[in-house]
């Protein structure tokens, strides 16, 4: 793992966690390019899933081949959710997991997707502007749905796109992955700039409207939440 503070994500109430939030914007790296959408290195998705009843959230961390997109390497934490659901504050509920989850790999990813929001946030630090900024690793979002934001439609082909506008701000774009199918919503995190955001995420969508990667994050949290669940675990694992 780069050099990064995963307590940096800890947070006891919502006054807190909006001032540490601010404290960790200072160091969001806005200048860099990224590592290039060439099909070289590795790329990680993460997502989680929640089992609201026993109060547990579970991390799942799926690295890919950049080239081949073939798994390489997965790694999954499970726990007790450590922050309420306050709208623009998720990433206090689900970086703690994510970063034990990372912690478990041989070797760090070369760039992480994440199922959320970047730069496209009320105050400029969503989920991945946040996890990178804790791991010092490349980081981009990629949502479902425009947050806040507005946008025009953009074309119905394949690649085409539109900004993610904060009044005349381009916090992101709604890009379409699949033609004639709902735009997904990229923002750069840390240490990625949108353009090369938008080429990774066409590179990782080359059957499905949402980033190889992730989508196979998705199925690796919800599996370990099921696996929590069968044996009756509360604690960390």
């Amino acid at each position: 793992m780069p050099p990064g503070d995963g307590r940096a994500a800890a947070a006891r109430t919502e006054a807190e966690a909006v001032a540490v939030q601010r404290l960790l914007r200072e160091r969001l790296v806005r200048d860099e390019a990224g590592p290039p959408a060439d099909g070289t290195g590795t790329v990680a998705g993460v997502d989680v899933a929640y089992d609201d009843e026993r109060d547990l959230v579970a991390a799942a961390v799926v690295v890919l081949d950049a080239g081949s997109l073939e798994v390489v390497a997965e790694a999954t934490a499970v726990g007790p959710v450590p922050f309420p659901y306050v709208p623009g504050l998720l990433a206090f509920r689900e970086v703690p997991a994510v970063v034990r989850a990372l912690d478990r790999l041989a070797e760090p990813p070369g760039l992480v997707v994440c199922d959320g929001y970047g730069l496209a946030h009320p105050r400029r630090f969503g989920l991945a502007c946040h996890l990178g900024v804790v791991t010092g690793l490349p980081t981009i979002g990629v949502a479902k749905s425009p947050f806040t934001f507005r946008h025009d439609v953009p074309g119905t082909a394949r690649g085409s796109s539109s900004p993610l506008l904060d009044g005349e701000e381009e916090v992101g774009r709604a890009l379409r992955t699949r033609a004639e199918v709902k735009p997904v919503f990229v923002s750069a995190g840390h240490r990625v700039d949108l353009d090369t955001a938008c080429a990774h995420v066409m590179r990782l969508t080359p059957h499905y409207r949402q980033p190889d990667p992730i989508r196979r994050a998705d199925r690796a949290c919800r599996d370990a939440l099921s696996a929590a669940a069968a044996t009756g675990a509360r604690g960390p694992a």
